[in-house]
């Protein structure tokens, strides 16, 4: 499938989204958020997605130059616009069944910040940053910032990127648990590659039971995640992976898993 704003294709078992407008440092008009749901949707079999930008940014944000997104930059059209395009972006990525990794250079921003945190690792050189910039619009965070935020790094970290607007660059966000690791910028999509593939060749059933048990231990209390648990550990236990490993580790040896 061929795409206006984006690039998609198949590396082995990683499937790879580059965000591909470069002249407007990857800002993302509803059209690229839709193109983005479509690539993640359409796994074809990858067993990882790895999302990058193309040039000097990963994402700028939502793109309120675009003819095409001026609803956004108003009251009930924006509400349409972020429940049409943009949340369900964002809800697809959090809910793939494959580990889903960010690769961040230069800015992070608006949306582009929910994009990238709504991963399950997040790689930045340290050149990214990460933005809250909607209280310098007057608007309030979307893209399930409000949510992600406080969870990764506290309430008084949250606050102070969503009301003070502040860039949080790669090394600071490592240090506060924004992201899960900050590389030379030179490394930065090797490290991303490497940690896409690892993860690509993975127990896939597991992998995917365990992003579910994380979100709903974020959501639920102890005793329904010890639920949870037992029935992601069900799923995973009956997979081919699993004998796979049982088989290998009585072996002394390393598995190969197949995804299945």
């Amino acid at each position: 499938m061929s795409y206006e704003t984006i690039r998609a294709e198949r590396e082995g078992n990683v499937l790879k989204i580059t965000l591909n407008r470069p002249d407007r440092l990857n800002a993302c008009p509803p059209e690229m958020a839709d193109e983005i749901f479509a690539a993640a949707r359409d796994l074809d079999g990858a067993r990882a997605v790895l999302i990058s930008g193309e040039g000097r940014a990963f994402c700028s944000g939502a793109d309120l130059a675009a003819q095409s997104d001026s609803a956004i930059t108003g009251g009930a059209r924006s509400y349409t616009v972020l429940q049409s395009h943009f949340n369900p972006m964002i809800q697809m990525l959090a809910n793939l069944p494959v580990p889903v990794i960010a690769a961040v250079g230069g800015p992070a921003a608006g949306v582009g910040c929910s994009l990238a945190l709504a991963s399950d690792f997040v790689i930045a050189g340290k050149s990214g940053y990460f933005l809250q910039a909607f209280v310098n619009i007057g608007l309030v965070p979307d893209g399930g910032s409000s949510w992600m935020l406080p969870r990764l790094v506290g309430l008084a970290q949250a606050t102070r990127m969503m009301m003070l607007g502040e860039r949080i660059h790669g090394e600071e966000a490592e240090r506060i648990g924004l992201i899960y690791k900050c590389v030379e910028d030179d490394a930065l999509m090797q490290e991303a590659e490497a940690l896409a593939q690892k993860l690509a060749n993975g127990p896939t059933v597991a992998l995917g039971q365990m992003k579910q048990t994380l979100r709903k231990g974020l959501e639920s209390g102890f005793s329904s995640t010890l639920l949870a648990e037992a029935e992601g550990q069900r799923v995973a236990g009956g997979s081919h992976d699993a004998a796979i490993g049982a088989a290998a580790f009585l072996k002394k040896q390393k598995a190969e898993f197949t995804g299945s």
